[in-house]
């Protein structure tokens, strides 16, 4: 087992509280290194467009983890990645109880195997396949996570 932290900060300032006055920007830290990123809520919700949203991140977490998963299964089977590049897409929606929701995450990965030795589409398939059921992530969300 291990734990993964974030620390999140927010201050008011001298803004109102009202629900258009406050500030959504924030600031996400992570304890394991000196990295920082600022956050808001998306400009849809009265966010800042300079900085990254929830939904963007939850999006980029999906497809860094459906990639790392896939690199660590492709070189277990015998393959050389010489590159991974992906546009992610997700769809914020209403579920059944009219909540919206990140329903569904559209991989789009194009990857560049060295010649030793290339996957056919089959075998891509089943390379991805193995990836979405080893991803951490792709097993702690209800998102529909599908790629192309």
């Amino acid at each position: 087992m291990s734990e993964h932290r974030a620390n999140l900060t927010w201050t008011r300032g001298d803004n109102g509280f009202g629900y258009k006055e406050f500030s959504r920007d924030h600031r996400w830290d992570f304890p394991s290194n000196t990295q920082f990123l600022n956050a808001s809520a998306a400009p849809k919700y009265l966010g800042s467009e300079d900085c990254v949203d929830p939904e963007e991140a939850y999006v980029a977490a999906l497809a860094s983890c459906h990639m790392l998963t896939f690199l660590a299964v492709a070189s277990m089977s015998g393959y050389v990645v010489d590159s991974y590049q992906d546009s992610a897409v997700g769809r914020l929606s209403p579920n059944d109880n009219k909540k919206m929701v990140i329903s569904r995450v559209s991989l789009s990965p194009v990857i560049k195997f060295s010649d030793e030795k290339t996957p056919d589409a089959g075998q891509l398939e089943q390379l991805h396949q193995k990836a979405h059921h080893e991803c951490f992530l792709a097993n702690s969300v209800k998102t529909e996570i599908v790629w192309q």
